[in-house]
């Protein structure tokens, strides 16, 4: 496992680079299929993650809190040729296991996670109403999978973009495990 920290490659204020991935509700996603929410949710994610697993409650948590206003939305972009609990089959299962309501959606070129410049699962992504970065970071302060959260940063985040307060902080990394690439040949 490498553990790595998220790196700003999408700046604030530029667009949510738009997608078209599978579901595991077997549908095709694109970013136009959540314009009537008020904000989207976009976290790099997988099932054999450490810090994903220990993070997926508080996903859930984020996802009920403010169903309706913020889409949220878990990627899966590991590469599951070495990483079989990555696979889009694993992604339905454990979609079903764990009650996820949210979409969850497999980049199976990685071209989506290139775009948006994630490095890590989970690797969350806050985007206002116009689709504009507002928030790149961690979704609360347990940074090891063993830790318990006091401090439940996006839906603070998330609370102070709908009530029209600004987020000080636009870039708080999150710490994960690193994504699966392909080899490149």
């Amino acid at each position: 496992m490498v553990l790595l920290k998220s790196e700003v490659v999408l700046k604030t204020g530029s667009k949510a680079p738009d997608f078209d991935l599978l579901g595991v509700d077997g549908k095709r996603h694109s970013l136009a299929d959540y314009k009537s929410y008020g904000g989207l949710l976009v976290i790099f994610m997988c099932n054999h993650c450490p810090y994903v697993q220990s993070h997926l409650e508080a996903i859930k948590e984020i996802d009920q809190k403010f169903k309706g206003k913020v889409a949220v939305i878990g990627i899966n972009s590991n590469d599951p040729t070495n990483y079989p609990d990555d696979s889009y089959d694993s992604m339905k299962k454990i979609a079903k296991e764990k009650g996820l309501r949210f979409d969850y959606l497999v980049d199976e070129t990685q071209e989506v996670a290139r775009r948006y410049g994630a490095v890590c699962t989970p690797d969350p992504f806050l985007f206002d109403k116009e689709r504009k970065l507002i928030f790149h970071g961690r979704l609360d302060n347990a940074m090891k999978p063993e830790d318990t959260a006091t401090e439940k940063t996006m839906i603070k985040n998330i609370e102070k973009f709908l009530l029209g307060q600004k987020i000080e902080k636009d870039f708080d990394p999150s710490i994960g495990c690193s994504i699966k690439w392909k080899e490149q040949t």
